[in-house]
């Protein structure tokens, strides 16, 4: 086994420098070529950068926010066989390390020269485009009108997930009532038993989700390049978690579709205690997550699918809705649920599908949930 150096790549002309945006896997994770395993800015874009190698990571080197050179070393991997380090010719050495790619691309578009910007003083830890807007109207160094402060780490790295997603995924958009009658019947006996085992609503229905998606791979699945499909023989359930000061994460129940009710629940609660600690456990198995905002009353929304995902499911807050296959007009307790996909994957009809499976098994959860409560 070799020791090699992970360099940032030239992926333009004339391009001298990144900043290194967030990492996507941690030192011991097994990587295969061609996986995306860091985000780099340029003055052009935020972009996921592939491993040029199969092997395992042993360090970064660099950390995120850091301005690099291109060819700087960003990471060491430990790789089998003869394998040659990736190299980058006449690549220019980093310039003012406090200055990002994109703010000299804004300096450019705004004609100030790269000797007035390293005069400029930065209002934060970084140069900023307010910083030059600041300048420009004469008014840098007065900051009485408001207030700056640095981006948090997790959202800096959520935004340009969603960024590189925009760039990515093409969206379609669909959604459906079901009866919520059934889960709300079951969740009021879990509450009038003696046993302490008192599972939420909400996840009875991500129960529901896991047990459909045995049936639909193709949202156990993402794709690797433009050509590979990758299958998961599981379901990697995402669960968005929110934090204090609007930050969110993601809580993973993994090997979701084999597990019994019980050991879900304690796992899905177990998970989602594990990230209100602010432990993010996305990683690229996960190819759907659900976001829940029942609480908030939200009715419907379209959510957002971050690559590699392929598919993000909502569910809204429960009203009293008509039953529609009622010959007379009957009221029942309904909910809807919408689901974003990623078009490059999957289809309308198949969408439409599975959402349909899940309704079934909601609308079915006392059969579903076997060995309940009597």
């Amino acid at each position: 086994m070799a020791v090699i150096s992970v360099r940032i790549p030239q992926l333009g002309e004339g391009l001298q420098e990144a900043r290194l945006v967030g990492v996507l896997k941690q030192p011991g994770e097994s990587i295969k070529r061609d996986e995306p395993i860091y985000q780099m800015e340029t003055d052009k874009a935020v972009m996921d950068v592939e491993s040029p190698f199969d092997g395992v990571l042993i360090e970064w080197v660099a950390r995120p926010d850091d301005i690099l050179a291109i060819g700087a070393e960003v990471a060491r991997m430990e790789v089998a066989g003869d394998v040659q380090e990736m190299t980058v010719h006449g690549a220019p050495a980093a310039r003012n390390t406090n200055i990002p790619p994109k703010t000299r691309a804004y300096a450019k578009e705004k004609g100030v020269s790269d000797e007035k910007l390293a005069e400029l003083a930065a209002g934060s830890s970084k140069l900023m485009p307010a910083d030059i807007d600041a300048f420009l109207t004469g008014s840098q160094g007065s900051n009485d009108a408001y207030a700056e402060t640095a981006v948090d780490p997790k959202q800096r790295l959520l935004a340009s997930r969603l960024v590189r997603g925009s760039q990515l995924v093409v969206p379609g958009t669909m959604s459906v009532t079901m009866s919520w009658s059934g889960i709300e019947h079951l969740r009021a006996r879990y509450k009038a038993s003696p046993s302490d085992f008192k599972p939420s609503a909400f996840t009875m229905f991500a129960f529901a989700v896991a047990h459909a998606l045995k049936d639909f791979p193709t949202f156990r699945s993402t794709l690797i390049g433009d050509e590979r499909l990758r299958t998961y023989h599981h379901v990697q359930l995402g669960i968005a978690v929110s934090l204090p000061g609007d930050q969110l994460v993601l809580a993973v129940i993994p090997d979701a579709d084999t597990l019994d009710w019980e050991t879900f629940a304690e796992t899905m609660r177990a998970k989602i205690e594990l990230a209100r600690t602010g432990k993010d456990q996305a990683n690229e198995s996960v190819t759907i997550s659900l976001t829940n905002m029942q609480s908030f009353g939200l009715h419907d929304a379209i959510p957002v699918v971050v690559p590699p995902a392929v598919a993000t499911l909502f569910l809204g807050a429960t009203y009293n809705g008509l039953a529609p296959d009622s010959v007379e007009l009957q009221i029942q307790r309904t909910a809807n649920m919408a689901l974003t996909f990623d078009h490059r994957v999957l289809n309308g009809v198949g969408a439409a599908e599975f959402l349909n499976a899940i309704k079934s098994k909601v609308e079915a959860i006392s059969t579903l949930i076997e060995g309940g409560i009597g």
